[in-house]
């Protein structure tokens, strides 16, 4: 077992509250791991997996990632060790609130993420009698949509635009492989098709499905939409490949946007892609990236790329007391735009200085945490 007082550095985490509830089953955790710039902010997930550790390393992800995108939110994230499908989830969504209301919102603001819904965001809001408690409620709340607009996938489809167009390749006729064809998955799909881009390969977590020729992209996304995961079973026999070979197929760009660690050194050195984009968090471990970039394999890092829905996040906390609805296409404009700068960024300054993007993303997000803990008087007093 990790033990977390040994893991904290100089940028926290903060503070590590774990929660639990006899009654429901519930067990969670949240994490505050840096609030320089401003107060924690970052997504609830629900998985039976779900480890303390592994809510802090998302944590911290969030720290770099309002950092990049320039927002004036810290770094946090929550985690319920809970079955989603559960018909439970209800008191275990309650129960959670209830345990963390010395927290929420005062501290920390819930969020989506894997296994929660706009759904169990109102009932946070309901359980604390706070609008502020929780944002991604649904529209008819006073939410934004995010799944229905698609934030998060916009902006990873924009990120491979801009990569694209840097490196001189029109998106138009590009094939791309996505694994995780989920809110994030069929957003960057969509957007990447409707700017001519050719989808080869997907998945979700019942298989995997490849054609070389290109796959009927409105008609997966309307199996997906109407059967969900279980959409890859539609696909004709030849289609049907094994779990994780859509990682490997001959493409352009390669989107993971499942889990974290799915690209180890193992799975690197299959890699056909010449332009990765990360779309989930964490999705190459450090030795991938060190062998993908001595192969000439350019990553667009996830705190990047993915930052669509922290972007729509900074809209939907602004408006949680505010009687209006942000406008959508702002909201779209500004993850598009946000994305695409940062993106150029990164890949230039990682050019130029001969280093990974993730360590010029990471350099470029230090800075600007460092920067805010100095004026506030929060940096290591030194010996």
């Amino acid at each position: 077992m990790v033990d977390l007082l040994q893991e904290i550095d100089e940028w926290g985490p903060e503070k590590v509250v774990c929660v639990s509830d006899a009654r429901t089953g519930m067990r969670g955790v949240l994490v505050i791991d840096n609030t320089a710039r401003g107060s924690g902010k970052g997504g609830t997930r629900m998985a039976p997996t779900v480890t303390v550790g592994e809510i802090a390393r998302l944590a911290r992800v969030m720290t770099w990632k309002w950092a990049a995108v320039d927002l004036f939110h810290g770094g946090a994230k929550a985690g319920i060790v809970a079955d989603p499908d559960s018909p439970d989830k209800e008191a275990v969504v309650r129960a959670f609130a209830r345990r963390l209301a010395d927290q929420i919102p005062a501290s920390y603001v819930a969020g989506l993420d894997m296994g929660m819904t706009e759904h169990d965001a109102a009932i946070i809001q309901d359980e604390l009698a706070d609008r502020g408690a929780a944002v991604g409620v649904p529209e008819a709340l006073g939410g934004v949509p995010y799944d229905q607009l698609g934030v998060t996938g916009h902006g990873v489809a924009e990120a491979a635009l801009a990569a694209l167009e840097r490196a001189g390749k029109p998106v138009a006729g590009t094939r791309i492989a996505v694994q995780g064809f989920g809110a994030v998955g069929t957003a960057t799909v969509a957007r990447l098709h409707e700017l001519g881009a050719q989808l080869v390969a997907l998945s979700t977590a019942d298989g995997s499905v490849h054609d070389p020729n290109g796959l009927d992209v409105p008609g997966w996304l309307a199996a997906r939409a109407e059967f969900g995961d279980a959409c890859v079973a539609k696909a004709a026999p030849a289609q049907r490949v094994a779990q994780g070979e859509e990682l490997t197929v001959d493409c352009d760009v390669l989107i993971p946007a499942a889990r974290q660690d799915v690209i180890d050194s193992s799975v690197a050195a299959q890699v056909r892609a010449g332009l990765i984009v990360e779309g989930a968090n964490l999705p190459t471990t450090p030795g991938a990236r060190a062998a993908l970039a001595a192969r000439g394999v350019e990553i667009v890092p996830d705190f990047i790329a993915n930052a669509g829905g922290a972007i729509a996040a900074g809209f939907a906390m602004d408006a949680r007391y505010s009687a209006f609805r942000p406008e959508p296409a702002r909201i779209l404009d500004e993850v598009a735009a946000r994305t695409r700068r940062n993106t150029l960024l990164v890949l230039e300054t990682a050019a130029q200085t001969g280093v990974l993007p993730h360590a010029a993303a990471l350099e470029m997000a230090e800075q600007r945490v460092r920067e805010a803990m100095r004026l506030r008087g929060r940096l290591p007093v030194l010996a």
